[in-house]
């Protein structure tokens, strides 16, 4: 655990809950579904070993590994992961700052031809992955009530900070699942 101290009452208060279908685009209920009814800031804190866990034992050769044409290797899944991480965490703060400018969606795979995964370490890619979510946790658990509650438009759709978290969280899990069943089974 860190140094960091917060005021448990009023941050927990509102983000224990799974967020409403309201507070999210239909599209996302594929990652909040795979989030039990739990704290999601102390399922953030545990997702960091479980992330190094699941490609931190994996040999470099593993990571040009791709199930089928078309489909990204393990490191470029694992990029994914990362792109993935900081677009729902700018998304999270600028809603929480009660920024009402609209944020863009991105283009996922242009996102991919461009990242360079395949040329980097496991080691390197799951170390960026494990900072931007120890950045992520220090940022959500300084968030108050009123802030989990925001919502603003992102990818052309209404959306909470909460659902944000949660589908953080969800994005995890459904990746996570992808590497044990289709490139690791």
């Amino acid at each position: 655990m860190d140094n960091c101290t917060y005021d448990s009452v009023n941050i927990y208060k509102y983000h224990m809950h799974r967020p409403e279908k309201k507070e999210y685009d239909p599209y996302y209920e594929k990652y909040i579904s795979l989030v039990e009814k739990e704290d999601i800031v102390d399922l953030l804190e545990r997702q960091r070993s479980e992330i190094s866990d699941a490609f931190g034992g994996l040999g470099e050769g593993r990571g040009m590994f791709s199930y089928g044409d078309g489909k990204w290797t393990i490191k470029e899944m694992l990029s994914h992961m990362i792109d993935g991480e900081r677009m729902f965490a700018y998304r999270a703060l600028r809603i929480s700052r009660g920024d009402k400018t609209p944020i863009e969606g991105f283009e996922q795979d242009g996102y991919i031809e461009n990242s360079h995964a395949n040329k980097r370490s496991f080691e390197d890619l799951i170390k960026e992955l494990n900072l931007l979510r120890e950045a992520n946790l220090l940022f959500f658990r300084n968030l108050e009530g009123e802030d989990w509650k925001r919502s603003g438009t992102a990818n052309e759709k209404e959306i909470s900070v909460r659902a944000l978290a949660f589908i953080m969280a969800g994005h995890i899990r459904h990746h996570l699942n992808i590497l044990n069943e289709r490139y690791l089974a």
